[in-house]
């Protein structure tokens, strides 16, 4: 996708979003960015920013069209507000706050997610890597703790979703669906994402192949606070739908050519059975042939 088809991409689809600023000019120039993509998380955005900026002087909250409180009350825990209008998806909110984040001049990005599973007080030690230069995407891991309570049927979705991003991008990582990431400069010029919904953890490994982005894991804290407001299962079949999406749009070859070879080889090893069940009885076995 070439720079023009991006930038046009951009006002197509985020041009009807609003702007809610704290008091005060915007500043310019800012070391770091935390990013929170937000759908009706009254309950728990309000805390989520002001933990956050125990660590920053700027916290930028995507309201993704939520239908309640979320924009207002990250406002008044001193948030700065991009709002969609509608529902866009994940994918769209991190493209409208890594924009807002371009514009403002930072050299360093931080995203969490808003419904407090991640602790803002982790934050250090998912920056590291970055202000060590070391590594150009940082990726929180709940994996490389053993104290995280990750309950099992995440644990082999999360399995799943690994094991298929790493087939399709090139990039093995323990956690390709934590939203606790932190992103250089250099990634955040670099990124920017097709996906839409909650695919997009997984888009970043392939965009890092690509870009050839620099992918570092730290382990983190995570906290199952409440139940989740979608179906486990529905999510599990977006995400799974989302990735599938992106091996085709990476890796056309593997996409196509696995399903192709292993369709080319039934149809041989059929062929030859028939071929031996004429030799043998001659008789054609119709049924296998039409297989």
């Amino acid at each position: 996708m070439s720079a023009l088809d991006v930038e046009t991409r951009t006002q197509i689809d985020y041009q009807r979003t609003d702007r809610i600023e704290p008091s005060g000019e915007k500043p310019q120039g800012l070391k770091l960015v935390v990013v929170i993509p937000a759908y009706n998380e009254a309950r728990f955005i309000g805390s989520t920013v002001l933990k956050a900026l125990d660590f920053t002087d700027y916290v930028l909250v995507v309201d993704d069209g939520s239908d309640d409180e979320t924009a207002r009350i990250a406002e008044a825990a001193g948030a700065s507000v991009v709002r969609h209008e509608c529902n866009l998806g994940k994918g769209a909110a991190l493209n409208s706050g890594l924009r807002e984040c371009r514009q403002l001049g930072a050299q360093c990005v931080v995203t969490l997610d808003a419904d407090g599973q991640h602790l803002p007080e982790e934050m250090q030690q998912v920056l590291a890597p970055i202000l060590e230069e070391s590594a150009d995407l940082v990726i929180g891991s709940r994996y490389l703790e053993i104290g995280n309570q990750v309950p099992r049927h995440r644990i082999w979705g999360h399995r799943a979703f690994n094991l298929l991003t790493k087939w399709g991008s090139g990039v093995q990582v323990s956690d390709s669906q934590s939203g606790y990431r932190a992103f250089s400069a250099r990634a955040l010029e670099a990124i920017y994402f097709t996906s839409q919904g909650f695919s997009v953890e997984s888009e970043m490994q392939f965009l890092a192949r690509e870009k050839e982005l620099k992918v570092v894991e730290v382990p983190v804290t995570i906290r199952y606070q409440d139940q989740p407001k979608r179906s486990v299962m529905l999510q599990g079949m977006l995400v799974l739908n989302g990735v599938l999406r992106l091996v085709g749009q990476h890796r056309p070859l593997f996409y196509f050519g696995v399903p192709g070879a292993f369709f080319l080889a039934s149809g041989i090893g059929c062929g030859l059975w028939v071929v031996d069940i004429y030799r043998r009885s001659a008789q054609l076995a119709v049924g296998y042939t039409l297989v």
